[in-house]
């Protein structure tokens, strides 16, 4: 099954996403209310997923010796054009390009050079590749940002709810994200019954705790980051989803 991120997921994506090399664990998890370690534990999992594909810097070529980016928009013939990715990479000054799934204008090509000869040189060779410049511009600047969908909103409290399903019956299965400040954070299971927070008619399946998947028992303790499967025979009752929502 893929990978699914969750809520911690999204806002740590959206903190690398705004300054990947100025932000350190311990600041992403004082935002995200989960420990460094947990920071650092998703992070190397939405890297192995291929979620986080890169760190790339930010670089001002016009800055770095008077060097010009231009941007290609071009048309490939859609058979060729995930080839012809490859190859217009290996063109000497191309820094990127862009796939687009369409019929015409579906390659982006990003390249930079010393001077309009040399913009020529690279324009001449992804034309001998097989595509078509259909425009040439120069890139005055190129500013980005995080995905604001990914952000924190202080006006809305965070969902521990990481997935739902309703099953045969009317029972529900739902998973929760663990946070450092959620009630059932370091206590035991049977702790956690014998507190109330979690009803007997509830029952704890399965944690995922990092890449380990847990078979838990009353002596089990829940920890912050863990991925708790919880079956309960009838809907979710309002206390057990407080059980792991964040306190603050």
């Amino acid at each position: 099954m893929s990978y699914r991120i969750d809520e911690i997921d999204e806002r740590i994506l959206y903190y690398l996403g705004s300054d990947a090399r100025n932000t350190s664990a311990p600041e992403i998890a004082k935002a995200v209310d989960v420990t460094p370690a947990t920071v650092r534990n998703r992070i190397r999992q939405l890297e192995e997923e291929g979620i986080v594909r890169g760190y790339h810097a930010d670089i001002d070529y016009e800055a770095a010796d008077g060097k010009l980016t231009t941007q290609f928009t071009c048309t490939a013939p859609v058979s060729e054009r995930s080839g012809l990715v490859s190859e217009a990479l290996a063109t000497h000054g191309v820094v990127g390009v862009r796939e687009l799934l369409a019929g015409q204008e579906n390659l982006i090509v990003t390249a930079v050079g010393t001077d309009t000869d040399d913009i020529d040189r690279i324009a001449q060779r992804l034309s001998e590749l097989g595509v078509t410049i259909e425009r040439e511009d120069i890139v005055r600047d190129d500013v980005v940002q995080s995905y604001q969908s990914f952000a924190p909103d202080a006006d809305q409290p965070r969902s521990a709810i990481r997935d739902f399903q309703s099953v045969a019956g009317g029972a529900e299965v739902a998973e929760f994200t663990v946070s450092e400040s959620a009630a059932i954070t370091g206590r035991t299971l049977e702790a956690a019954t014998d507190d109330g927070l979690l009803p007997d008619e509830a029952l704890v399946v399965s944690i995922e705790r990092g890449e380990d998947r847990i078979t838990p028992d009353g002596d089990t303790r829940i920890e912050v980051g863990d991925v708790v499967s919880v079956f309960s025979p009838e809907q979710f009752p309002d206390r057990l989803v407080r059980t792991f929502e964040s306190s603050e």
